[in-house]
């Protein structure tokens, strides 16, 4: 009878342990991507204004950017 709630005692423990490696695991990447998809958001907000001032500025150059980066013609 010990022997038993024993080894359901280890089993379990070793279960929650698993689960707080992989949850721990599963964190990380999870905090790692939403940084990456953090800075991506505010460099695509950068690339924006600096699109918007260069319309503004020189369009001829914005028309060229924009021909460039959708794939228009170059010429």
């Amino acid at each position: 009878m010990f022997r038993t709630a024993a080894t359901l005692a280890l089993v379990a423990l070793v279960a929650l342990v698993a689960i707080r490696i992989v949850a721990g695991v599963a964190g990380g990447i999870l905090g790692l991507l939403i940084g990456v998809a953090w800075l991506l958001v505010k460099l695509l907000i950068v690339a924006g204004i600096v699109y918007f001032v260069l319309t503004i500025v020189a369009p001829e150059t914005a028309r060229k950017v924009r021909d460039r980066f959708s794939g228009g013609p170059t010429i």
